[in-house]
């Protein structure tokens, strides 16, 4: 079937078009082509379909938080075409029969496409390697612990070694745990004032500086997740000068909250690893110009509302946001004039296909259709109750961005349509 995709622009163009695509493929710009589907764009800002390497969807076993239909389906409506899920869930997602079963499940549900990825360790306990050969040949394409931190440097050497035998990507929560301890948010003077457990910087710092010698120790690819301090970027930006085969990624809550917003109280700011100070978040916007940031990711982490209405030191870490992740450092960042729209772009785009290894989505006649359309002009209000996700509450709840996706294409089909 050909699909039009009328009244689009360009990025950076001022006259709309349209874009066709036939069977999941594009064919290209303004072609005479008869259309047995079109779809209007209404004006929007036609761009490849988002990717995201870091999102809980919580399925198995975790479903009264989120699962793969209501997960996918909030992807979609954030304008990801590709998501890699975390394996934390219950049961660990350390068995290729598990992966299989997401994969045939998410093909049928019609949203985003997911990438699950697998535990490192067995059960993610840290003691032994799980079966990353079969895991990868089920389609794993991402091997993490997230959720837990790698205490075993032994193990973790072992398991990058392996996963680059592979060809398999390794990612990890770089927190010294031992350090973290009890912490519930950043320690400094907030923390102090409030009288709460901190995590210092130094838990990330020091665990960052570790793994990123294992990663030259052993030429294997490491990416780092979430990275939220100033002296961890500094580590990272240090050791891409040495020549590690590292990368990184920063989240939306990491660039525009801090710690100050614990002074409400309220655990719907707690995240791990948590808000830390203007300064580094001045210091991470400065690595995403430089280049030290490879790449975006939310770290979308759904709860119940009960379990976030606990008091901070009780409730779980995690914020949901892969709906409004771009709309949000689109507003933050690029109307700001902090940032170019093409640099963003590729922050979505290209830098975690980069971090991947995985071809860069485009716009041109070949490639996957897996588009999004943003509405760069109009302005929306934050409305957590109208969310895909489960987890129907935000930080940013009220708050009036633009860059809102209008359609978001998943190989040809609409998976979103505001």
């Amino acid at each position: 079937m050909i699909t039009e995709l009328k009244n689009v622009r360009r990025m950076g163009e001022n006259t709309t078009g349209s874009l066709f695509f036939e069977n999941g493929t594009i064919r290209g710009w303004n072609l005479d082509l008869e259309a047995q589907q079109v779809l209007d764009g209404r004006g929007g800002t036609v761009l490849p379909a988002f990717l995201e390497l870091h999102a809980h969807l919580r399925e198995p076993g975790q479903e009264q938080k989120e699962d793969l239909e209501s997960g996918l389906a909030a992807a979609a409506a954030g304008g990801y075409g590709t998501v890699v899920s975390m394996p934390n869930t219950a049961p660990v997602v350390d068995d290729p029969g598990i992966v299989r079963a997401l994969i045939e499940k998410s093909e049928r549900l019609g949203f985003a496409r997911l990438r699950p990825s697998a535990a490192l360790s067995r059960g993610q306990q840290g003691e032994a390697l799980a079966d990353l050969r079969a895991l990868r040949d089920a389609g794993a394409v991402m091997f993490t612990d997230d959720g837990r931190t790698n205490e075993d440097a032994h193990l973790l050497r072992r398991g990058l070694e392996y996963a680059h035998s592979l060809g398999v990507l390794v990612s990890v929560h770089a927190e010294d745990a031992t350090l973290r301890k009890d912490g519930v948010m950043n320690e400094g003077t907030v923390s102090e004032e409030l009288g709460l457990p901190g995590n210092p910087w130094a838990a990330e710092a020091a665990r960052v500086a570790r793994d990123v010698e294992i990663a030259l120790l052993t030429g294997a690819r490491l990416h780092i997740q979430h990275l939220s301090t100033a002296r961890a970027l500094e580590v990272v930006r240090d050791a891409k000068r040495r020549g590690a085969p590292v990368t990184c990624e920063v989240c939306p809550h990491h660039l525009t909250l801090t710690d100050e917003a614990l002074r409400s109280f309220d655990a719907i700011y707690k995240v791990a690893p948590p808000l830390r100070t203007q300064a580094d978040a001045d210091a991470l916007l400065r690595g995403l110009l430089d280049g030290t940031v490879d790449c975006l990711a939310t770290d979308h982490a759904p709860h119940t509302q009960a379990e976030k209405e606990r008091d901070l030191l009780e409730a779980p870490f995690g914020i949901p946001n892969i709906e409004v992740a771009f709309a949000l450092l689109y507003t933050r960042l690029v109307a700001s004039g902090r940032m170019s729209l093409e640099a963003l772009v590729d922050l979505f785009t290209a830098g975690p296909a980069r971090v991947m290894g995985w071809a860069a989505p485009q716009l041109e006649a070949g490639a996957v259709a897996d588009v999004v359309v943003v509405d760069l002009e109009g302005e929306l209000e934050v409305r957590p109750e109208s969310f895909k996700s489960k987890a129907r509450f935000s930080p940013w709840a009220g708050e009036r961005l633009r860059g809102w996706p209008l359609l978001t294409v998943v190989n040809g089909r609409v998976a979103f349509q505001r």
